[in-house]
């Protein structure tokens, strides 16, 4: 991209001298793309803190300013929520930080959470303009994070002051991001909102599934401060079909959200995948969290010192997976993927942090089986290369190259391909139509954005979706408050009317 470089540097001088524009538009010709600083591997591997530092003081303006704001945000269209980045940008170069993290909060109910988990790299970052470039993309994940930390540290809190409370009172199924983000916009609108879950905390997999080290459970405990200072009631420990029928939520409240994600793990039906040793990673992620929160040892499933551990899928649960063996001690860990590294679903920050930390990665290679010995341990995977076909569909397909079999050593195989939704009976049983797949359908003619086929339930997130971004579930959740919103109020009126 050297030529890019090169001409823009000519559009520099001729904007400045010609037209007397500021420097200040030009910020990244001068100031290099510079995220906050990572933790040095060799001390980040021994424990599970988050791996990157905050920005410093100034740092964060800095980088602000290099935002060309170049008038047509391809930032912003590729961001899911449609964040106003450089509009937040700005604010930030001009230090008026509340003010930024109040336009944050306008598009995304939980910034602080999508600054961290996001692919910024296959989203707003890879979209910037700068990033077709020499320059590199404006670290807006980096920015994003940042504002929102410093906000609440200062005591920056949303203003509900001009809000009106309508009496109306929403139950909400799943305490996730699809959930939390519902929750925060039916507040806005002067809702109640009651958020039901079986867990002990909030967050649902930003507690339990992401690993600490990407998302400091902290950070999501000071996001239910909050929303409970928002109004919002938390009801843990119960879920809905055992300790409530779902019945009594329809009777009980207005309407009724429903975000309880996909937990189901893709079975690939790999032979030997009942041997001692292997995990599906779901349980194997929830389980390592759960005990850090308990603060309690590894178990002995967990013991993993000295042990090759092979991770089989590319998506960023696999990176998980990856990272959170090298912290349990295992010798080495293969992550193995069928397609290329460029076909790789998951972040390609999350791949560069995993092979900082030691991980080797074996592309084109298809897990055919997984090898035990006599004793009903693992102690291998067979493999068989593949190539890639393309076939049309927009995405290359790995086809196995016949009589390129081989096993690899294994003492430990995590499965990591995907979810699916896990529907509740008790949504088929109040006429909730599903896919075949488990995904609950919404949105059909004549039905509001996220409304199902029982117009008092509204659903979105992964149990829509299937297994996807955070941010994507907090978008669901934040249009479902508003579909919600308005069937709410159209109801006020006809009863107005009919009065």
């Amino acid at each position: 991209m050297p030529w890019r470089a090169g001409f823009l540097q000519h559009i520099f001088i001729f904007c400045t001298r010609v037209l007397g524009m500021s420097d200040k538009a030009f910020q990244f010709l001068n100031v290099p793309r510079q995220p906050p600083r990572t933790v040095p591997v060799a001390i980040r591997v021994m424990g599970y803190g988050e791996i990157s530092a905050d920005f410093g003081a100034g740092q964060a303006a800095t980088q602000a300013e290099r935002c060309i704001d170049c008038g047509n945000p391809y930032c912003e269209h590729a961001c899911p929520v449609q964040n106003y980045i450089p509009n937040w940008l700005k604010l930030v170069q001009d230090g008026r930080l509340l003010e930024a993290a109040t336009l944050m909060h306008e598009t995304n109910p939980l910034p602080e959470i999508c600054g961290r988990v996001c692919p910024q790299d296959r989203l707003c970052e890879g979209a910037c303009t700068l990033e077709q470039t020499a320059f590199g993309s404006v670290t807006i994940g980096s920015i994003e994070r940042w504002v929102t930390d410093e906000a609440l540290r200062q005591g920056w809190r949303p203003d509900l002051s001009k809000v009106a409370e309508t009496g109306k009172r929403v139950a909400i199924v799943g305490a996730g991001p699809a959930g939390l983000a519902c929750a925060d916009r039916l507040r806005r609108a002067g809702i109640a909102a009651d958020v039901y879950d079986r867990q002990h905390e909030i967050g649902g997999l930003l507690t339990f599934g992401i690993p600490p080290f990407k998302l400091d459970k902290a950070v999501v405990r000071a996001r239910r401060a909050v929303l409970e200072d928002m109004g919002v009631r938390f009801l843990l420990g119960r879920e809905v079909g055992r300790d409530i029928e779902f019945g009594e939520l329809l009777d009980d409240y207005d309407a009724v959200f429903v975000g309880t994600g996909a937990y189901t793990y893709v079975d690939a039906e790999l032979p030997g995948r009942q041997l001692h040793g292997v995990h599906d990673a779901l349980p194997f992620l929830i389980g390592n969290t759960e005990r850090l929160l308990r603060d309690e040892p590894a178990p002995a499933a967990f013991q993993l010192k000295g042990k090759k551990v092979v991770v089989l899928g590319g998506g960023d649960t696999g990176m998980d997976c990856n990272r959170t063996a090298i912290r349990l001690g295992a010798a080495s860990v293969t992550c193995v993927y069928r397609r290329d590294e460029p076909n790789m679903p998951g972040s390609a920050r999350e791949v560069k942090h995993s092979r900082e930390e030691g991980v080797e990665f074996l592309f084109q290679r298809q897990p055919l089986a997984i090898l035990g010995g006599e004793d009903g341990r693992v102690r291998g995977v067979q493999l068989v290369r593949t190539e890639l076909v393309e076939d049309g569909d927009g995405r290359a397909r790995p086809r196995n190259v016949a009589g390129s079999e081989y096993v690899i050593e294994a003492d430990v195989v995590i499965q990591a391909f995907g979810f699916l939704p896990s529907p509740p009976d008790w949504l088929r049983a109040h006429g909730v139509t599903l896919e075949a797949s488990g995904r609950i359908v919404t949105g059909a003619a004549g039905a509001l954005p996220l409304q199902t086929s029982h117009p008092q339930i509204f659903a979105g997130g992964d149990n829509v979706r299937g297994a996807d971004l955070v941010v994507r579930a907090v978008y669901d959740g934040r249009e479902a408050a508003g579909s919600i919103a308005q069937m709410l109020a159209q109801a006020s009126v006809r009863q107005a009317v009919t009065a």
